[in-house]
């Protein structure tokens, strides 16, 4: 008996020595930076700001600020409406790919699977190799929130699947006003579905805007696992008379939204999608609250801007994933 209970102890001892050596091995392995490497998903140009211009001359102009993808409009009054889906849509992608750029995203207004154009926009996506797409916003009535979210998450679990059967990924879209801009909204109902399939559009502008101080940062935690796309914008609250406190969307970096530790969040995730750049803030004279350009002759303005946005997009992104 002393024999068997020594030689317990002698395992227990044992046992003990080799984690307490191996502790610091750990702990120094935690430590270490995680691998560097650039960043290879696409920079993106949310085409919502130039509606007037065509796929070719889209793409041209894209390529010319240093984009390497288009996330493309398809729906009301977008670059190609979701009617003539079947017939534009891979006309537009032969002509943006035909300048040397992608279509990685497109962006519409679709929420369930019974919408009619809700086939043939996922087909078409599908067959045009178009990796991911945006759905359209699900409204609070605020008559019951409960059940218009349980009805808003039926929706989009059969779209999901929709989509799936088509090859397309669904990434949803965190937009102030709407369902869903507080993450844990949309949180419960994509966290049952396929993460092939199924994750988040992440916005740090609006995540900013909703949680405040560290609520964006709550939001990014969660959704990192499942992050499809970013859209990239920024801004800062201004009070406007007696319209009260607003927001101010403006150029990227010149806003309160923290670009820098985000970004170093997604690197250390792994996040290579695309990320688009959203011009939605109003240059006098040139474009309008959405920051859609006023005409055709704005346009060259407007993507000027753009490309400025890209330049700091670009140094950000650099910084975040190589290193300073």
């Amino acid at each position: 008996m002393r024999k068997q209970v020594s030689r317990r102890k002698f395992l227990q001892v044992s046992s003990a020595a080799v984690w307490a050596a191996a502790a610091p091995v750990a702990a120094h392995a935690e430590a270490l930076p995680r691998a560097r490497g650039p960043f290879r998903g696409a920079f993106c140009l949310f085409s919502k700001a130039v509606p007037q211009l065509s796929w070719q001359e889209l793409a041209q102009s894209a390529k010319r600020a240093g984009f390497g993808g288009i996330d493309l409009t398809v729906r009301g009054a977008g670059h190609v409406l979701p009617q003539r889906v079947v017939e534009d849509l891979p006309r537009a992608v032969a002509a943006i790919r035909a300048e040397g750029l992608d279509v990685p995203m497109i962006t519409t207004e679709l929420v369930a699977a019974d919408d009619p154009t809700a086939v043939p926009i996922l087909s078409t996506a599908g067959k045009l190799s178009i990796p991911f797409l945006k759905p359209g916003y699900a409204h609070y009535k605020f008559v019951d929130v409960r059940k218009e979210l349980e009805e808003a998450s039926n929706q989009l679990r059969g779209l999901v699947a929709l989509a799936q059967k088509f090859g397309v990924q669904v990434g949803y879209h965190n937009h102030s006003g709407y369902i869903g801009a507080p993450i844990w909204d949309v949180a419960r109902v994509i966290d049952t579905l396929d993460p092939k399939w199924a994750g988040y559009y992440f916005d740090l502008l609006h995540a900013t805007a909703e949680g405040g101080g560290a609520g964006w940062k709550i939001a990014a935690n969660l959704v990192m696992p499942r992050l499809k796309m970013l859209a990239a914008k920024d801004f800062y609250w201004e009070k406007k008379g007696a319209a009260g406190w607003q927001e101010t969307v403006c150029p990227l970096g010149e806003g309160m939204c923290h670009y820098k530790e985000f970004l170093r969040m997604a690197a250390s995730g792994g996040f290579h999608g695309p990320i688009s750049l959203h011009l939605e803030y109003q240059i006098p004279g040139v474009s309008d609250e959405q920051g859609i350009a006023l005409s055709r002759e704005k346009d060259v303005e407007v993507m000027a801007a753009a490309q400025r946005d890209l330049d700091t997009l670009k140094s950000l992104v650099r910084e975040a994933y190589e290193g300073a």
